[in-house]
């Protein structure tokens, strides 16, 4: 079900992994960003929309991830946009003829035979420097940045002071940061990035978990820092989103942390 969380801005929530789809409403269509991870999500989002008798005009995958790159037949052809570098890694991944196998491989096992690839991956390079998504519809600025995955983005949706954040600032993930030479500076990067909107942002969408007010922002912010810190360090970190504190049912956050730790220890905190 669709929530309105901003003038023109609306959210739809997945069950399993908390992912955020957010719908822009334009002036004869709408903006679909990230459009959910099963088959019945996406059905029941393409019904919602069509309540509002208005179709999907663009769509955007903020970053590679795989629950950001599906599509659904019922939503309509739309050219379904990303980062230069975010299209190229699916292009790279789509070229080898095992994709599927390796796609569904990745999947949580409880949704593999719920999530529609068909029209995996088929984004739509924006050029590279490309500040604006190119719609009919409100001011949408893309924050590029090296953070979590290659090409992510964040939007800021500039008259609805919305950031939508992808992978980042989420209340129920750890900041998870990508396999480059140097995870931890590119996710420090973009925190910045990000702190550099926040004066601009009244409603923080999150790619997982929980929408968040103006008064979050900044914390969000803060909270994703110290934990990177705490990796970079040798630390551990002091993160609600850890330990027998953390969410039921989502205790492999922890595996993901341990993981992360071990691997900037080896490359000596960097």
């Amino acid at each position: 079900m669709l929530k309105q969380v901003a003038e023109g801005v609306l959210v739809h929530q997945s069950e399993l992994l908390q992912n955020n789809t957010v719908v822009v409403q334009g002036t004869d269509g709408v903006l679909l960003v990230d459009p959910g991870i099963t088959d019945d999500e996406m059905l029941c989002l393409a019904n919602d929309l069509g309540k509002y008798g208005q179709p999907v005009s663009a769509g955007f995958s903020t970053h590679p991830d795989w629950d950001h790159v599906l599509w659904h037949a019922e939503l309509g052809e739309a050219p379904r946009y990303g980062t230069a570098r975010c299209a190229a890694e699916m292009e790279e991944l789509l070229s080898h003829a095992d994709w599927r196998t390796q796609v569904t491989e990745g999947l949580p096992p409880e949704i593999a035979l719920e999530t529609p690839l068909d029209r995996f991956g088929l984004i739509t390079a924006l050029p590279t420097g490309t500040v604006r998504i190119p719609w009919d519809g409100p001011e949408v600025r893309i924050i590029e940045h090296p953070g979590h995955a290659p090409g992510h983005a964040a939007l800021l949706i500039v008259h609805s002071r919305v950031l939508v954040a992808g992978d980042m600032l989420s209340d129920v993930l750890i900041p998870m940061l990508d396999e480059s030479a140097t995870p931890i500076e590119d996710y420090l990067v973009s925190l910045r990035l990000l702190e550099d909107v926040a004066a601009d942002v009244d409603v923080l969408v999150p790619g997982h978990g929980s929408v968040a007010g103006t008064d979050q922002v900044r914390t969000r912010i803060h909270q994703d820092r110290a934990y990177v810190h705490a990796l970079r360090d040798g630390l551990t970190p002091d993160d609600p989103r850890l330990g027998a504190s953390a969410r039921p049912d989502w205790e492999w956050v922890n595996d993901v942390h341990e993981g992360q730790a071990q691997s900037i220890a080896r490359r000596g905190g960097k």
